[in-house]
């Protein structure tokens, strides 16, 4: 069985949900951030990144959410983190990145945020 990535993005009026479910690693990250700058070129200042299925994250994928953050703060946006798994937790925390997202249990709290 191939294992990759699966990305759905839903728009609404405050912002972009991003749901990501698999592994986002050396294979995968570039997708993610295509996904992302797309979102962006729209011009979406504000991203929710749903975690819930990652099973994997990579350090390339954590260096592909920080660019995105920059990216969103000098136009006045921002990135927040709904659900994550708890694998995507770790690898955010021990990476000290817990710090530079605003980080919420479900997508609806994330929305309610902006």
């Amino acid at each position: 069985m191939e294992e990759g990535m699966e990305l759905n993005a839903h728009e609404y009026k405050r912002a972009t949900i991003l749901g990501v479910v698999g592994r986002v690693d050396s294979a995968t990250w570039s997708e993610l951030d295509s996904a992302l700058q797309a979102i962006i070129d729209q011009g979406q200042k504000h991203i929710i990144l749903d975690l819930a299925g990652v099973e994997f994250l990579s350090s390339s994928g954590l260096r592909v959410l920080v660019t995105t953050m920059k990216e969103l703060r000098k136009v006045g946006g921002e990135m927040v983190l709904a659900a994550a798994s708890d694998r995507a937790s770790d690898s955010i925390n021990i990476a000290g990145l817990d710090v530079l997202f605003r980080s919420f249990p479900s997508r609806e709290e994330a929305i309610a945020s902006f």
